[in-house]
């Protein structure tokens, strides 16, 4: 695949050109960058024009920050471009609002090539990481996934280390955390927060009810208990055994917390213990039918979990009932459609099975599982 510099030459445009007239205090000493439709192509004096240099200049920006003359290019496109930050950020937005991660990304790489200091900047990146595992998640690509909530961890600590602090940074990062199951970190990132938020609009009001309810339900479950995160951790390392001690611990003090029990699901369940671990998803089901706070509810992990431990007991019909419930809560969570798509070809029902999987490809392309299982009904060989 080639690389997106590989599209870019760098020419020496003579002080008489009239593209120098466009750029204020030009250089013709300093070869500008070009952007071609395709690598390869060739760039011509009488076609050359100042947008072509502006988008090679955003891709130098964005990958060759060591460019001897970076300076220069930033000074020309703030030049010509005052706005460019706010105009690039509300584009990358839309991008992201339509699903296309890849060049958000690749506009705020360029928007922190422009100005490697603004933090605001760093957020962006860190919130679009978040928002790519998410996607992924629901698309069951859990390794990828957990690539991209590394990259959203390091920007988010970028970000809170910002001076002055930025309220946004600490709270959405709290919220990371929470999902990340790290209700330490959330604890303190929240507290933080709620500490720095100086702010009295609407929203700052509504976002500070929002992380003393979490705060408040951390503390009161307990959750920021060095044996829950172990346990958590453990299972991420593929060390479930050990994660049934820590957990079981934890439930000896609290034994009506359905985050607990959800663990001890989800380790049973990756045990192959389908019985015990269909008992425990059920428990955590019960018990989190509490009044909701602040801390998301789990529910559709929890079905997710629970219809894969039914499939495995031959129990289909309950297997669906629950991806279906699941699927009422979040009707876009394409792990929850291709599990329906499992439950149908395990079922026999290779047309209905087809429906789902292709309903996962309209939601996500690149849906590798999808793409595989519709390849192997084509074939006439799709069994599970």
């Amino acid at each position: 695949m080639p690389h997106p510099l590989d599209s870019v030459v760098f020419i020496s445009i003579p002080e008489e050109h009239q593209v120098s007239r466009v750029f204020p205090g030009f250089d013709p000493s300093i070869p500008l960058p070009v952007q071609l439709a395709a690598p390869g192509n060739t760039i011509h004096s009488d076609t050359l024009r100042p947008e072509m240099i502006l988008a090679g200049i955003l891709t130098v920006l964005a990958y060759d920050s060591e460019n001897a003359h970076i300076e220069y290019y930033r000074t020309i496109l703030r030049a010509v471009h005052p706005t460019i930050r706010e105009e690039m950020t509300d584009a990358a937005i839309m991008k992201i609002r339509n699903g296309d991660f890849e060049l958000a990304e690749e506009i705020f790489t360029a928007l922190r090539g422009l100005d490697p200091d603004d933090m605001v900047t760093i957020l962006n990146l860190a919130l679009l990481n978040d928002e790519r595992s998410d996607n992924m998640r629901r698309a069951g690509l859990d390794e990828e996934a957990d690539a991209m909530d590394a990259e959203a961890f390091r920007y988010y600590r970028m970000a809170m280390n910002a001076e002055p602090p930025i309220p946004d940074a600490f709270f959405n990062a709290g919220f990371f955390y929470v999902k990340q199951k790290n209700y330490r970190k959330a604890r303190e990132t929240l507290e933080s927060y709620l500490k720095i938020e100086t702010a009295e609009t609407d929203l700052a009001k509504t976002r500070k009810e929002q992380a003393k309810k979490v705060v408040e339900e951390i503390a009161g479950r307990d959750l920021d208990d060095d044996l829950f995160k172990a346990a958590y951790d453990c299972i991420q390392m593929g060390d479930e055994e050990k994660a049934l001690e820590h957990i079981r611990l934890f439930m000896e003090h609290h034994p009506k917390v359905w985050n607990a029990w959800f663990l001890l699901g989800w380790a049973l369940r990756r045990l192959e213990r389908w019985e015990d671990a269909r008992a425990a998803f059920i428990q955590a089901l019960e018990l989190g039918k509490s009044p909701s706070s602040g801390i998301e509810s789990g529910y559709t992990d929890i079905c997710n979990e629970l219809s894969i431990c039914l499939m495995e007991l031959g129990d289909f019909e309950n297997a669906k009932r629950w991806l279906v419930s699941a699927l009422e809560e979040e009707s876009e969570n394409t792990k929850i459609i291709s599990n329906l798509g499992m439950v149908a070809l395990k079922q026999g029902n290779k047309t209905e099975a087809e429906g789902f999987f292709r309903t996962v490809l309209e939601f996500d392309p690149k849906d590798r599982l999808a793409m595989e299982m519709l390849v192997q009904i084509e074939k006439g060989d799709g069994q599970v």
